[in-house]
């Protein structure tokens, strides 16, 4: 079977709503990089072009209780959450309407349900004592942090899942390892496997290599159900491709390497597909519009970006 020959329907598994989430934050990531070489944007983005999937399949797995943590490449963590773009871009850029009044800028948000941090392994220990408050407040509920392959360097992370073992906790750790920590390749910085160091802890690993939201779905439903009813965390390893820079100008791949990389937004280019692409091309640039159109935050001084 060759992909040419799948529409994007049966490539990605995935229904008309799912297509427009996943265009919707592929052309904000695009816009958010012209933005900033256009010098509209303060401090620093990091874009999750290539792991868009990821937070889509999710999506419809997690409940309004459900507590998610997320980090620096976060951005469609917040949309698949909340789908609020507008809210997003005006956080990042400052302007009235924005999330948190403009100085959390692109890593920093917080919202009721979602906080994400640029620290990496920081959200994991926060993530295990909100598990621990669900745990007693909210049976059923999970703390969801979103980490990468990078993070598995940090000694928190270890602090943090002995600790959720230990106490049994509705954690889902959900790796997303794209194989390289900022400039670093995972065979360079990461020994054994993260398989490997979640047994360690006794605690269940599941491995996604597809980017088929349906298979990810039926994969990823029974054991997200047994984490809710108490038998302890679970780690969820996708593997995936970083499309673009760690955040800007600072990717030292090979050419080659990245030219390689699986990228699902070219490999899926039916008719529907591409009308569906166009229209949330045109919907991202009517926000940014509008966004850029407002005045800024009351904040005097948003060097805290």
């Amino acid at each position: 079977m060759t992909r040419t020959a799948e529409t994007a329907t049966e490539l990605l598994g995935a229904e008309v709503a799912d297509l427009e989430l996943m265009l919707l934050i592929r052309h904000f990531e695009w816009n958010l990089l012209d933005l900033f070489a256009a010098g509209e944007l303060s401090g620093t983005t990091h874009t999750c072009l290539g792991q868009e999937h990821i937070p889509v399949a999710l999506r419809p797995l997690l409940r309004e209780q459900d507590f998610v943590f997320s980090n620096h490449r976060g951005h469609g963590h917040y949309l698949a959450r909340f789908g609020d773009p507008a809210g997003l871009l005006a956080e990042i850029t400052g302007r009235r309407g924005a999330v948190c009044e403009g100085v959390g800028g692109s890593q920093h948000v917080l919202r009721e349900g979602y906080l994400s941090t640029g620290i990496q392994g920081e959200s994991l220990p926060v993530a295990v004592g909100l598990a621990l408050h669900l745990s007693r407040t909210t049976p059923g509920a999970l703390a969801v942090a979103h980490i990468g392959d990078g993070t598995w360097g940090e000694g928190a992370v270890y602090e943090a899942l002995n600790l959720a073992a230990l106490w049994r906790l509705p954690l889902l750790v959900v790796v997303e390892n794209n194989g390289i920590a900022q400039s670093t390749p995972a065979k360079a910085h990461l020994a054994g496997s993260v398989a490997g160091r979640a047994a360690a802890f006794g605690i269940d690993h599941v491995l996604v290599t597809a980017t088929h939201l349906g298979r990810i779905r039926d994969t990823l439903g029974p054991p997200l159900d047994a984490a809710r009813s108490g038998p302890g965390p679970l780690v969820v390893e996708f593997m995936t491709d970083r499309l673009g820079p760690h955040s800007k100008g600072d990717d030292t791949r090979p050419p080659a390497e990245i030219a390689a990389a699986y990228d699902w937004y070219t490999a899926a280019a039916d008719d529907q597909f591409r009308a569906l692409d166009r229209r949330q091309r045109e919907t991202v640039a009517a926000i940014t519009r509008e966004v850029m159109s407002r005045p800024g935050t009351l904040w005097p001084d948003r060097s805290c970006r």
